[in-house]
């Protein structure tokens, strides 16, 4: 079958250089597995850190892709809940299931899990014909819901799921802020703060701020100003005088790390909550502690989510409630320009790849 699959890593970030389309074998699946055909993946910016070989070195000979949505082709003989001919997204996180965190509901948390496309491998991702996955990682597409708006969803989805719902446990009328509203996990995080009743204000570059406004952001300001966080505090004063409340953010949605992250502390009202994953401008930042013992501020981590959460997500984009965003689609023939694409980050949302 056909793949995507490279041998080295990328000096430079020159991605045409290691990505090369080979034929490997086509996968069979294990008693507990089910192998499905792959008919569309989303890019994930842990592709550009196996090409780079940092933070961590990946197995090699490597395919990628932590997203894809197909139909299962054949199923191990253990397989109970799925069959032949249904349509699949992955659930990439990998865990053991039978450590204390993992049977305590904490998956994401195992000692032993992997991020699938990732640290997986040699040659197992998702950037193939075909793909093979345990039964527990993969959940159901709703009839519905297109394979594109799945896999475009998967690892964005289920992160800002558990970002908001599962830690910061988001209540209507709270005003939330959403860093990166035009990223892939920021316009999910647009869309679940306002399934919830939320005030929400995001912030992205100036040619995105109307798509996130038209996406259904209340307030959209340019981060790129150096004082951008004066502004966000400017619309809590007045937000706040409608509520009759404190002025300042309740919940932030923070995966951009870098110069911003004191800034983001400043907004925050006593008691509130910054929830973080990724750190997409740096991952070094210095922290004013006074904002944190001061104002009683909660810091919460994520990385990714459960597949109950997932499921949440897909079944509330069955209900046309919240939905993918699609920049762009390309073939795997096309994978370096796509990859340098994300990179410059002019995207609005998630850049797909088929076979």
């Amino acid at each position: 079958m056909k793949a995507l699959v490279y041998e080295e890593y990328a000096k430079n970030d020159d991605f045409s250089k290691i990505l090369k389309i080979k034929d490997i074998p086509e996968p069979k699946p294990k008693s507990n597995e089910i192998v499905f055909k792959v008919h569309v993946a989303g890019l994930n910016y842990d592709d550009i850190w196996g090409m780079r070989g940092k933070p961590i070195e990946v197995p090699m000979p490597h395919v990628s892709g932590t997203d894809a949505a197909g139909e299962v082709v054949a199923v191990g003989e253990d397989i109970t809940t799925l069959k032949v001919g249904d349509r699949v997204v992955s659930h990439g996180n990998l865990s053991c299931r039978v450590c204390r965190d993992c049977t305590d509901g904490r998956e994401f948390d195992c000692r032993y899990r992997k991020i699938w496309g990732f640290q997986t491998g040699p040659l197992w991702g998702g950037y193939c014909e075909y793909a093979h996955l345990p039964e527990v990682n993969v959940a159901k597409i709703p009839d519905n819901v297109s394979y594109e708006q799945a896999a475009a969803a998967s690892m964005v989805l289920v992160t800002s799921w558990h970002m908001l719902v599962g830690r910061a446990r988001i209540k209507p009328g709270q005003t939330v802020l959403i860093m990166g509203g035009g990223s892939g996990i920021g316009t999910f995080g647009i869309q679940i703060a306002k399934l919830y009743g939320c005030d929400v204000i995001t912030t992205a570059s100036p040619n995105k701020l109307d798509e996130c406004i038209n996406l259904g952001a209340d307030f959209a300001v340019d981060h790129r100003k150096e004082d951008w966080n004066k502004e966000v505090f400017a619309i809590t004063k007045e937000l706040a005088k409608k509520k009759d409340a404190r002025p300042g953010v309740d919940v932030i949605f923070e995966h951009i790390g870098g110069s911003h992250w004191n800034k983001e502390l400043t907004l925050l009202k006593y008691g509130a909550t910054i929830v973080t994953t990724g750190a997409t401008t740096g991952y070094e930042v210095n922290t004013d502690l006074r904002h944190i013992f001061f104002k009683g501020t909660n810091i919460l981590g994520v990385t990714q989510g459960t597949r109950k959460e997932l499921e949440d997500g897909l079944f509330w984009m069955s209900k046309g409630k919240i939905k993918s965003i699609i920049d762009s689609t390309y073939t795997f023939e096309n994978a370096a320009k796509a990859h340098t694409k994300m990179l410059k980050g002019n995207v609005f949302g998630k850049i797909l790849m088929k076979p």
